[in-house]
């Protein structure tokens, strides 16, 4: 399954914004569309100051973003 314990709503987040890219996420928060698609598919677990960018982002907190699997 996901290369890492950290799951996310990024992609749930992203349609209920909109229907916000995965490019348009990814430069709001400062990486390239490949880190949104590994952080998505839980390839990825973010940097604590990632995790914050994209809560921002979605303008939500990191609890709502992320989840302990």
């Amino acid at each position: 399954m996901s290369g890492t314990p950290l799951g996310n709503h990024i992609r749930r987040l992203r349609f209920e914004h909109g229907e916000m890219t995965q490019e348009a996420l990814a430069r709001e928060v400062g990486v390239t569309r490949q880190t949104i698609i590994a952080l998505e598919a839980g390839r990825y677990a973010p940097s604590l100051e990632l995790a914050f960018r994209i809560a921002r982002a979605f303008g939500a907190g990191v609890e709502d973003v992320f989840h302990w699997q």
